[in-house]
């Protein structure tokens, strides 16, 4: 019961710093066209339309805090196993 509570909790700390630090690098690394955005506001509608993108990113993020938080347990819990 103890390693399910410390991979779930390694887990979900993991989780939110892999989309964090994706967050931050895809604002950083975004660059806007400006001239581009300015002469297509003259042509759009009023309605708002919210459209999710891909979820490849977001699996692969918890693919890879998945991975890292099975691999926490053990490093913690090393003394206690033995």
């Amino acid at each position: 019961m103890k390693k399910y509570i410390v991979f779930s909790i390694s887990f979900i700390i993991l989780f939110a710093v892999f989309q964090i630090l994706s967050g931050y690098l895809l604002t950083i690394f975004y660059t806007p066209d400006i001239t581009s955005a300015w002469n297509q506001a003259a042509n759009l509608s009023n309605n708002t339309v919210i459209k999710g993108g891909s979820s490849y990113a977001s699996l692969l993020i918890a693919f890879l805090a998945a991975i890292f938080a099975y691999f926490t347990p053990k490093l913690f819990l090393k003394d206690s196993i033995q």
